[in-house]
């Protein structure tokens, strides 16, 4: 068997791009994918199809719904919307528990996202991001995206804890913004780890330094 899926465990500071070259050198196989970007301070579920076949079918993968567990520091904000951007403080004074939940709320629903401008899409067939590094701003249309549920896991001013449940296309790093925004402390993301991709589980992948050129085919799936 030399096609399939590995489910990868992403480190932090790991590209998906980076995960994917050293899967060709630990593999050999030149054909490699990825479903699905996840930023390089981001962690958790990637999905990876190695082989023609695998890779003709990575598409199914894209549009399948997400869960994510997000810490958001409050009380500050970011350019970039996370932890890589210019990060302003501010004085804000913390929120109860009771607040952060109905706000929270707001959140929950289909509804209109504006992709942040460091990001990778496309708006004239320039990437936002690269926009962004030369000080540009443009407008953007807004994504159709449905958050199906909002956790609030920890909280310890500055930190909250969530886990999100969303549709794909949705920006965890602009609803983190929008979050401060609404609670009125400003808010970046500071950690983030995709645990689930449709039904499959981070517990199902593996780690990149579990993989070598003798073993990686045991865990082809």
């Amino acid at each position: 068997m030399n096609s399939g899926f590995l489910y990868i465990n992403k480190p932090a500071d790991w590209t998906s791009h980076d995960v994917v070259a050293h899967l060709r050198r630990v593999t050999g196989v030149k054909k490699i994918g990825h479903a699905g970007t996840l930023d390089p301070f981001a962690t958790g579920l990637l999905i990876v199809g190695v082989g023609r076949e695998a890779t003709r079918e990575l598409d199914k993968f894209l549009k399948q719904d997400k869960e994510y567990v997000a810490a958001l520091h409050l009380g500050a904000a970011s350019d970039t919307y996370d932890l890589t951007g210019k990060i302003e403080q501010n004085d804000a004074t913390p929120p109860a528990v009771r607040d952060i939940k109905e706000a929270l709320k707001k959140f929950t629903g289909p509804q209109d996202q504006i992709p942040p401008m460091f990001s990778a899409k496309k708006v004239q067939g320039k990437k936002l991001y690269e926009l962004a590094r030369k000080g540009e701003e443009i407008a953007r249309q807004p994504n159709k995206i449905i958050i199906h549920k909002i956790k609030l896991l920890n909280y310890d001013w500055p930190i909250m804890k969530i886990r999100v449940s969303c549709s794909s296309g949705t920006y965890i790093r602009s609803l983190a913004h929008n979050i401060g925004q609404t609670l009125g402390t400003g808010a970046y993301l500071e950690k983030l780890e995709r645990t689930k991709i449709g039904r499959l589980k981070i517990k199902s992948a593996v780690n990149l330094d579990e993989i070598n050129q003798n073993n990686w085919q045991e865990y082809l799936k």
